[in-house]
């Protein structure tokens, strides 16, 4: 039988979405009697937490999450391990290349494991302002390699440093999401995982006309 690894992080009412929209998540539980019955509400940012992007995100006539395949966030898994690096670090196409991108084959999902979320989730802004980040030309050497997801356990367009910032500012996401590659973000204990390949499993909530998805990372070993 194999081994199921969570790689979701988990939200709760104190949880922040990024600077962009600023929201707290919000639980409400609804109840009646005379017995206990509970059906909760929730009032989120869908880029809150575990979650995925679709190229609506950010280009007006991008797909929607809903139209997304499954095949897109499952499949064999690359971990690109750049452990090593710290807050505020530019993760260049040498680092890629040092943290094993080289093996990245065609058609596979690729896991960029900083252990920033391990450390730093929970710790708004500085989760958001301090992080690693993903500049295009890595993003763009990446995406050459073929992958059809791209998941981060850091918050990874610099964007989230700028006081006020406008579309253009989202570079990264363009590349990526300009591809046709979704982006996955919100994923923490790839630490965890015994192994550079495995088998990786990404479903998702499937709203009609959204950019964004919350969703439940996993691996199978």
């Amino acid at each position: 039988m194999p081994q199921y690894i969570d790689l979701s992080v988990t939200v709760d009412d104190t949880t922040m979405s990024p600077p962009s929209t600023n929201m707290r998540l919000e639980v409400t539980p609804h109840r009646r009697g005379p017995g206990f019955w509970q059906v909760s509400s929730v009032r989120q940012s869908l880029h809150t937490g575990a979650h995925i992007d679709s190229p609506l995100h950010v280009f007006k006539n991008g797909i929607t999450t809903a139209e997304l395949s499954l095949d897109q966030v499952i499949g064999e898994a690359t971990i690109v391990d750049l452990s090593w690096v710290g807050s505020n670090h530019e993760i260049t196409i040498d680092d890629l290349r040092r943290g094993g991108a080289d093996d990245v084959r065609r058609g596979d999902i690729v896991l960029l494991r900083t252990d920033w979320t391990d450390r730093m989730y929970g710790k708004w802004p500085d989760y958001f302002t301090q992080s690693p980040w993903f500049p295009p030309a890595a993003a763009e050497w990446l995406v050459a390699k073929g992958p059809k997801n791209i998941g981060f356990d850091f918050f990874e367009e610099y964007c989230a440093r700028l006081p006020e910032f406008t579309s253009e500012d989202f570079p990264m996401h363009r590349v990526i999401l300009g591809a046709g590659v979704v982006i996955m973000e919100g994923l923490t204990n790839l630490g965890a995982l015994p192994r550079r390949r495995v088998d990786f499993y990404g479903p998702f909530y499937k709203i009609a006309g959204t950019e964004g998805a919350p969703a439940r990372f996993y691996a199978a070993v």
